[in-house]
């Protein structure tokens, strides 16, 4: 299901996430049921997945905003107090939630269970090697495998095959989606399956759908690294030398150093942003996963074309 999540946060507050769009109701006292599984989701991307595998057995609290990074964001007191309560904590990991590390951390060590996804759907490591890339929610069939993750950590806490049947549905929509995407990429040509990003994120869908990441305006996983004058310069040449026509941003980050670099690279060179680091707002059509990924295949096959 795409429908509505909700959560109860430490004091009893609501927070529902309906279609990408967060409405918080603060009642602190009158809490939901107390037999009612309380998860939280560090994105919303995660919220969306938990949510398609929980349905009306659990209520889910997002702590990332939407259109936010989650390389940076800081929790509340009021979200540490949620994840302190929680019965389960889903993470991604790998270092993607930089500026949540730290509580996660605390909050494991004071008995909370944690499940950190990434680590756990087969991650493939960044061009240096010594790290893993954390991006894995933009391939289809890897978050087909993490909602069996999330179906399997729940029976842990409850026994209830409705998980898994859950699980199971929403497995086979993510791949009917990996299928249509595949059939979409395949009208562009190998020569024109070059990709060029604002920062390391696209790796996954490159890897699975046949293209080359040929070249980052950011050169790193993270949108906090700063990229020096001579790799700007030479990413310049390397657009001017490919012929890439398209330079991929992201919702979540400013564009300004994207489109000097498409300015600087000519006319035929455009700004394509595509949301990676977070679902988009109500009818975007991006408000959940599935329409992410399709909204995304879309806008690069479409500039590539």
């Amino acid at each position: 299901m795409n429908g509505s999540s909700r959560a109860r946060t430490s004091c009893g507050a609501v927070l529902a996430l309906s279609l990408g769009t967060a409405l918080v109701a603060g009642a602190c006292g009158g809490a939901s049921d107390d037999t009612t599984l309380q998860v939280v989701a560090t994105t919303s991307v995660l919220g969306d997945v938990v949510e398609n595998v929980v349905g009306p057995d659990a209520t889910v609290e997002v702590l990332v905003p939407l259109g936010s990074d989650p390389h940076d964001y800081q929790a509340s007191a009021q979200q540490v107090a949620a994840l302190q309560q929680a019965d389960l904590v889903v993470a991604n990991g790998l270092s993607l939630e930089e500026g949540l590390s730290d509580v996660l951390a605390s909050v494991a060590s004071d008995g909370a269970n944690l499940l950190e996804i990434a680590p756990l759907v087969d991650p493939i490591p960044f061009g240096d090697g010594t790290t893993d890339d954390p991006h894995v929610w933009l391939d289809p069939v890897r978050m087909a495998d993490a909602a069996d993750l999330i179906a399997a950590e729940l029976s842990t806490l409850s026994a209830d095959d409705a998980w898994q049947d859950r699980s199971d549905a929403y497995r086979a929509e993510l791949l009917a989606l990996d299928a249509e995407i595949s059939a979409s990429v395949a009208a562009l040509s190998e020569e024109d399956r070059v990709l060029v990003t604002n920062h390391d994120a696209l790796e996954y869908f490159a890897v699975r759908y046949g293209f080359e990441v040929a070249g980052t305006v950011i050169p790193s996983g993270t949108t906090l690294a700063e990229p020096s004058s001579a790799e700007l310069a030479a990413l310049v040449e390397e657009i001017d030398r490919l012929g890439v026509r398209a330079i991929f941003a992201e919702t979540t980050e400013p564009t300004t150093l994207a489109e000097a670099i498409a300015s600087e690279a000519g006319e035929e060179v455009q700004v394509v942003e595509l949301y990676t680091g977070s679902l988009g707002e109500a009818g975007s059509g991006a408000d959940t996963l599935i329409g992410m990924l399709r909204t995304n295949a879309t806008l690069i096959v479409e500039a590539l074309q």
